[in-house]
């Protein structure tokens, strides 16, 4: 029989573990990014993503070790692959269809988890069936591999270390090289093509399944070129750019007065830059209340530190209006930094450092008389700069007078929201705390301060402002200004549950959204709803 002459040397097998091993990894990294610009990149991502790799290669290796005993005809096996490698290479081209699909029909039928059960769907659609093929191919290669009992520890452990050095190489080459370097795209493109290779040099050397050979390369290239365009956000017509960095999928828009970056999909503003340098008329306006409780304009040689630079708004703000500031910023993503000098006008004075926000401050001997806190996306809040821990070492690293400002977004009045354990966890480590809520939106901002004296020195300068737009924001910011009173939700390093806090509002303020047409659908159906829009 030809089928199994290229399987008479042993390493062929190998290197199908091998790389069967190398795209498994690869593919649950890549559906990470798929998944991340609609759900976030959270903790409960991940976790929601390894669970579902893990349901489908454990049901592969049951059903694979069952049918290699009762069919061992190799055939079987490099067919899946191939199966495997066109449905992976079709996801680029479906998968965003399938995850916006499957999040629009349980907006209208899930009350509570919404992003959990769209997340979890989505992973079951679009990853289970390929993943459970390549589930298969450890017991299948057990039973072609073994010549007799006398050496199944060594071929069982000599298959093992290959699957083993396949998947640690499949963990770093999508997150260091591939999507860095091609995007999440290419990489699902450069792994299933490594596994449709595997299965065709197999059925030529064999010279048998011409034709499903010819059909399967057929539909990968087909994917290929289609997968390439549109991108994510396949509806946007207008984007200056749209790409992918190792932390974040980055899409830059243009508008007649601005020009916005956003890191998801359907909903956020990440960074703005008006064109006539105009206030921008979100969060940014009220924080800028930070430098004039500080009597920043009053000081020789002030500091101004932001943790979380984005393209840099604040930034260009605060280099507007104080420009007796020194101004620099920590920004983990350094695509984010460069799109800033690209499209963002950030001037060359304001000095940018590629790092983690609270590892800066680790290392850091400076003190600052403003450190603004913008490092929280929608659900994505890292929870090293969420602690108590955190804004201690924030409160370390401010002048006597200094000011902490903290962007919190995804307000509620429910008890035990994310931002009362944010606003509690802060009044457990500053004296006074103030808070204002952003008009027009779900934003609230937060003053930190350590000394009495900021809200008189707003009150003071709101009215000497030179700039009156200026003048006019810190009026309203005062008006607007409450004392928090302190609360005992508390986090900490050791237990900041910030993923389900924030998952809890994201649910809360979908439903608010979507409660009339919901209502509509209960009652009139799917035509109801579609005559309603």
């Amino acid at each position: 029989m030809e089928t199994g002459k290229i399987l008479k040397n042993k390493y062929y097998l190998y290197l199908t573990e091998f790389f069967a091993g190398m795209s498994v990894m690869a593919v649950e990294l890549a559906a990470s990014r798929l998944l991340a610009p609609y759900f976030s990149s959270s903790q409960i991502v991940y976790t929601i993503i390894i669970g579902t790799v893990m349901i489908a290669m454990a049901l592969g290796n049951i059903w694979g070790g069952r049918k290699a005993d009762k069919n061992p005809n190799p055939d079987k096996l490099y067919m899946r692959l191939i199966i495997a490698a066109v449905w992976i290479a079709a996801i680029p081209l479906v998968g965003k269809y399938i995850i916006i699909g499957i999040s629009a029909f349980l907006v209208f039928t899930v009350s509570s988890n919404l992003l959990i059960w769209a997340a979890f769907l989505a992973c079951m659609v679009i990853f289970v069936f390929p993943l459970f093929l390549l589930g298969t191919v450890t017991p299948s290669l057990v039973k072609y591999t073994m010549d007799s009992l006398d050496d199944s520890g060594k071929i069982v452990g000599t298959l093992g270390a290959f699957n083993t050095v396949g998947s640690i190489i499949g963990t770093f080459l999508p997150t260091f090289v591939t999507i860095p370097a091609v995007g999440t795209s290419v990489t699902f493109l450069i792994f299933s093509g490594i596994l449709l290779l595997l299965g065709l040099v197999y059925f030529i050397s064999a010279k048998t399944k011409m034709v499903k050979c010819i059909v399967s390369t057929v539909l990968f290239l087909g994917c290929s070129v289609s997968a390439l365009f549109p991108g994510f956000a396949f509806w946007e017509t207008e984007l200056l750019y749209e790409g992918e960095s190792i932390y974040n999928y980055l899409q830059v828009k243009e508008n007649e007065d601005s020009v916005i970056l956003s890191t998801n999909v359907l909903f956020g503003v990440q960074s703005i830059m008006k064109k006539d340098e105009s206030l921008t008329g979100m969060y940014y306006d009220y924080a800028l209340a930070a430098p004039v409780m500080a009597g920043i304009s009053e000081k020789k040689e002030p500091k101004i530190l932001i943790l979380g630079m984005g393209t840099g708004t604040f930034a260009v703000q605060c280099d507007r209006y104080f420009g007796n500031a020194a101004v620099e910023g920590v920004e983990i993503d350094q695509k984010i930094t460069d799109l800033a000098g690209k499209y963002f006008a950030l001037p060359d004075t304001v000095k940018v450092t590629t790092y983690d926000g609270r590892a800066y401050l680790n290392v850091d001997q400076e003190k600052y008389d403003v450190i603004m806190v913008d490092a929280y996306q929608d659900i994505t809040i890292p929870f090293q700069m969420s602690s108590w821990e955190f804004f201690t070492m924030v409160q370390e690293h401010l002048t006597e007078d200094g000011v902490m400002v903290v962007n919190m977004n995804m307000h509620t009045e429910r008890e035990g929201s994310i931002n009362q354990y944010l606003s509690d966890t802060i009044a457990s480590v500053f004296d006074e705390v103030y808070t204002v809520e952003v008009a027009g939106g779900t934003n609230r901002e937060l003053f930190a301060l350590m000394d009495g004296r900021g809200l008189e020195r707003l009150k003071a300068a709101k009215s000497q402002m030179a700039n009156e737009e200026l003048g006019d924001m810190m009026a309203l910011v005062e008006d607007g200004l409450k004392k928090y009173e302190k609360g005992n939700y508390l986090l900490t390093d050791d237990k900041a549950p910030v993923e389900l806090l924030g998952m809890s509002v994201i649910d809360e303020l979908i439903q608010d959204e979507v409660g009339y047409y919901k209502e509509i659908f209960e009652e009139e159906g799917i035509s109801g709803l579609l005559d309603s829009m």
